[in-house]
C-alpha cells in the first residue's frame, strides 16, 4: 500500500518521464515529498508557474517527449493557464498535473481553491479530476495516451490533497483502451490513390506544410516524397524545418510575413497538397481571396475537425502524416513516368528574382536582420533557435534557415510573448549537447525575465539574443502603418539596463551598439562563454519593419514588399 503522491511519481516513472518543471505549494506538497525521496524524475524549480508549463512545452517541441508541469491549487493552476492555452494551440504533448483543495472542501471557497477543470476545459486536449486514489494510475496513464497520440495536445490531471494522501495498491496498466478515444492512423486507401493521380496530373503543384510534419516526426518521409516529385514546397511559421530551407525547392514561408514566391505559387497552383497544417488566417489571409482561384486541394491530416474548416478541399485523407506519405510515396514510385512542370518552375523564379527578403543596410545602425544572418553563420544552422513573439520572430523565421525539425521553437497559434526563454530552458535541458540560443525583444523578455534564475541554478548554458528597438516594434509597426503612427502605448522608455540585470542574475552580459560589433559579440558568446548564460543586449534600428507583409483581412496576392513604400 502506496500513498496516492508515490503513485503520482511512480506513474511519471513508467513514463521515463526525465524532468518534471514545477513550483511548490501546499496543495502538492506530499507529491513533492515523494519527488524529494527518488531521484529518477528530475525536478526543475522555475520562478513561476508561466514558465514551468512554457519549459515542459520547450522540451516536448525539441524532443517528442511528452512535458510534465506541476503546479499547486488555485493561483498555481491559473498562473499555468496561459502556458497550456500555448501547447494547446500549436498541439504540443503535455500533462499538467496540478493540485487541488481536499475533496471533502470542493466547492466551499476553500484557501486557494479554483474549478481548475472548468477554466481550463477550453485550452485543453481534456482535462480529469481524481476522486479516488485508486483511479490515479490509470488516469495518468490515460493522461499520457491521450496527450501523445491523435493531434497530440496538453492534458490536465487535478488531484485533490487528500486523495495524495490516501494510500492503495499501485499497478500501473500496460495499455489503455478507451471508447470514446480511438484516433485514425491508417489513411483512406482509396483517398490517397485519388490525391496521387491528381499530384501526377498537375501541371502548377505545390506542396503546403504545416507544424503536424514535425509533430508526427515526418520530415524525412516529407523530404523523400517532395524530391521524388520535384515540386515547390512551402513550410509554415510552425513547420520551419520540416523540408531543409537551403534545398532550392524550398520556396520560403507562406503567409503574412511570408515569401512572394511561396505565397504566389500558394495562389497560381493547380493542385495544391496541404500535409498536417490548418489553413489559418495567419497563412492564406482572407478564405474569400484564397478561394477566388480555382485549384484542387488535397488536405492530410490526423484531426478530421482541421479539414474544410476554413477552406473546402476536394480530397480530405485524414490519418497519421507518416502512414499517408508513406502509401504516397509508395504508389508514386509505381509510377513510371515523369512529371513535366518546367514552365511552371520558370514562373516561381520569376517571382524568385525579385528578392523580396532584401533589406537596406544603414550607416551605424544595426539591422535586425543582420544580427540574425550573423546568428545563422556563427552556429552553422545547426542551434535549436527559440523566440517570442513580435517582429524579432518573424525576423528569426526569415533570415534562419532551418534544415531540420525541432530547431524552430515559437508561439504559433496563440502569439504568447514570453515564451521564448522557458523555452530555451527546457530545450536546453533536454538536449545538453546542442547549442540554444533564444531569440527576444525587449518587451518580450521582461515577461518570464526571472527565469533568469532558474537559468543560473540549473547552469544552463543558453544565448539571449535581445533585438532591443526600444519598441514594443510589432505593435509600433501595425500603428505606423495602420493608425496613423500613433505610438499609443508601445514605446519602452523605462528599459533596464539588461547587461546589469543579467550580471546580477549571475550571467554575463554584453552589449552591442553598431554593425561591426555584431559579429565579435556573438563569437563571444558562443565561443568564448560557450558554458554560461549570455545575454546579448543588440542595440537595432528603431524603424525598421517586417516584409513582406500581408495586411489583416487582405489575401496572399495583396502583398507589401518593402521597395513598394
Amino acid at each position: 500500500m502506496i500513498s496516492g503522491a508515490e503513485i503520482v511519481i511512480r506513474c511519471l516513472q513508467e513514463e521515463k518521464v526525465d524532468y518534471v518543471f514545477g513550483y511548490p505549494g501546499g496543495a502538492v506538497l506530499h507529491i513533492y515529498d515523494e519527488l524529494f525521496k527518488q531521484d529518477k524524475v528530475k525536478h526543475v524549480l522555475v520562478r513561476h508557474e508561466q514558465a514551468a508549463v512554457h519549459a515542459a512545452d520547450g522540451l516536448a517541441r525539441s524532443t517528442h517527449k511528452v512535458g510534465v508541469a506541476l503546479v499547486t491549487s488555485g493561483p498555481g493552476a491559473t498562473n499555468a493557464v496561459t502556458g497550456i492555452a500555448t501547447a494547446y494551440m500549436d498541439s504540443i504533448p503535455m500533462v499538467i498535473i496540478s493540485g487541488q483543495v481536499p475533496s471533502y472542501y470542493i466547492g466551499q471557497d476553500a484557501f486557494q481553491e479554483c474549478d481548475t477543470v472548468g477554466i481550463t476545459r477550453p485550452c485543453v486536449k481534456h482535462n480529469f479530476l481524481i476522486k479516488d486514489v485508486r483511479d490515479i494510475a490509470m488516469t495518468m496513464k490515460k493522461a499520457f495516451f491521450i496527450a501523445n497520440t491523435g493531434r497530440p495536445g496538453p492534458v490536465v490531471v487535478d488531484i485533490p490533497k487528500d486523495i495524495t494522501a490516501a494510500k492503495c495498491k499501485f499497478d500501473y496498466p500496460k495499455d489503455v483502451q478507451m471508447r470514446s478515444y480511438n484516433p485514425v492512423v491508417k489513411g483512406h486507401l482509396g483517398q490517397i490513390k485519388k490525391a496521387v493521380q491528381l499530384l501526377l496530373g498537375a501541371r502548377r503543384p505545390m506542396i503546403y506544410t504545416g507544424g503536424g510534419v514535425i509533430l508526427s516526426n515526418a520530415a524525412e518521409l516529407l523530404t523523400t516524397l517532395t524530391r521524388r516529385l520535384g515540386f515547390p514546397i512551402t513550410n509554415t511559421l510552425m513547420g520551419l524545418g520540416a523540408y531543409p530551407a537551403t534545398d532550392p525547392q524550398f520556396l520560403g514561408m507562406p503567409g503574412m510575413h511570408g515569401t512572394l514566391e511561396a505565397n504566389m505559387a500558394m495562389q497560381h497552383c493547380d493542385v495544391l497538397l496541404a500535409i498536417g497544417a490548418r489553413f489559418d488566417d495567419r497563412v492564406i489571409g482572407n478564405p474569400e481571396n484564397f478561394a477566388s482561384l480555382p485549384r484542387k486541394i488535397i488536405h492530410v491530416d490526423i484531426d478530421p475537425s482541421s479539414i474544410s474548416k476554413r477552406v473546402r478541399v476536394d480530397v480530405p485523407i485524414v490519418g497519421n502524416v507518416p502512414d499517408v506519405l508513406a502509401e504516397m510515396i509508395k504508389l508514386i514510385e509505381a509510377e513510371q513516368g515523369k512529371i513535366e512542370i518546367g514552365d511552371w518552375w520558370k514562373e516561381i523564379e520569376g517571382w524568385r528574382s525579385k528578392r523580396c527578403m532584401r533589406y537596406k543596410p544603414k550607416k551605424d545602425i544595426i539591422m535586425p536582420q543582420y544580427v540574425i544572418e550573423k546568428l545563422y553563420e556563427i552556429t552553422g544552422g545547426n542551434a535549436i533557435i527559440t523566440s517570442d513573439v513580435g517582429q524579432h520572430q518573424m525576423w528569426a523565421a526569415q533570415y534562419y534557415k532551418f534544415d531540420q525539425p525541432r530547431r524552430w521553437l515559437n508561439s504559433g497559434g496563440l502569439g504568447t510573448m514570453g515564451v521564448g526563454l522557458p523555452y530555451a530552458m527546457g530545450a536546453a535541458l533536454a538536449n545538453p549537447d546542442l547549442q540554444v540560443a533564444c531569440v527576444t525583444g525587449e518587451g518580450s523578455i521582461q515577461m518570464c525575465i526571472q527565469e533568469l534564475s532558474t537559468a543560473k541554478q540549473f547552469r544552463l548554458p543558453i544565448k539571449i539574443i535581445n533585438l532591443n528597438n526600444r519598441y514594443l516594434g510589432m505593435v509600433r509597426q501595425w500603428q505606423e502603418m495602420f493608425h496613423g503612427s500613433r505610438y499609443a502605448e508601445s514605446y519602452m522608455d523605462s528599459l533596464p539596463d539588461f547587461v546589469k540585470l543579467a550580471e546580477a542574475y549571475g550571467h554575463v552580459g554584453i552589449r552591442v551598439e553598431r554593425p561591426e560589433e555584431v559579429e565579435g559579440a556573438l563569437k563571444k558568446a558562443f565561443i568564448e562563454h560557450k558554458d554560461d548564460l549570455v545575454f546579448l543586449d543588440i542595440l537595432t534600428d528603431r524603424e525598421a519593419n517586417v516584409f513582406p507583409m500581408v495586411a489583416a483581412g487582405k489575401g496572399l496576392s495583396d502583398m507589401i514588399l518593402a521597395e513598394d513604400l
